[in-house]
């Protein structure tokens, strides 16, 4: 493909906040539900022993730790640099990224969880907090469908997508519709039937605003 005629895009947790939200959200539900059915097993275990405020100290302080890190700027380069001097590891920047936010949302959501069952009651409360698991896989499914990776080729008339591959020929979509959402585009595409043959191609996209504009115009016009 020509790069002078050709427009790319990513939308993931790297390049959008909403999808990096949804992502941290859901994957640190899952972690907070561990983390707190962890906490309860040691808080018990230490109810005769008179160590239960050393446990609450100890996750409290590991959940202020947590936001310090995420805080503080450019904490995932940091990390990445002290990861080199760990023997037969190699360190990612996405992954230290990706592991501060899942961090992040296991902070949040435990907050949330807890104040269900302190606030509310226990019976409740945790009724309510095991209804949580499921809002984390909508979630994970929302951050899932908000991403998108491809291009538009503007010379070949071509919508290039990946992760799944697929080529889509302009000339086959008979409109374009388009609604915004925040940060996002949501596309919908209408295919022609030649022939009264079934065109298989993506129906429906997210995209930045600037692709969909283009996706559009070229389509129209």
């Amino acid at each position: 493909m020509d790069d002078s005629r050709t427009v790319h895009w990513r939308r993931d947790a790297s390049t959008s906040r909403t999808v990096r939200v949804l992502w941290a959200l859901g994957v640190g539900t899952f972690l907070a539900a561990i983390a707190l059915i962890v906490f309860g097993r040691f808080y018990g275990l230490t109810a005769e022993t008179g160590g239960q405020s050393i446990v609450v100290a100890t996750l409290a302080a590991a959940a202020v730790a947590i936001v310090a890190v995420v805080l503080a700027g450019q904490a995932d380069d940091r990390l990445e640099r002290l990861g080199r001097y760990v023997p037969f590891w190699t360190p990612s920047g996405g992954s230290f990224r990706q592991a501060l936010d899942a961090a992040a949302g296991a902070v949040v959501m435990g907050a949330i969880i807890f104040a269900l069952v302190l606030f509310v009651g226990p019976g409740i409360g945790f009724g309510l907090a095991t209804a949580t698991i499921p809002f984390a896989v909508v979630l994970i499914m929302l951050s899932s469908f908000l991403q998108s990776v491809g291009a538009l080729d503007l010379e070949e008339g071509r919508l290039y997508l990946y992760e799944p591959e697929v080529s889509v020929d302009l000339d086959l979509i008979e409109d374009v519709s388009v609604r915004h959402v925040g940060d996002a585009a949501m596309v919908k595409l209408a295919y022609e039937q030649p022939n009264g043959q079934y065109v298989q191609g993506p129906r429906r996209l997210v995209v930045p605003p600037g692709i969909a504009r283009e996706l559009q115009a070229i389509v129209r016009s």
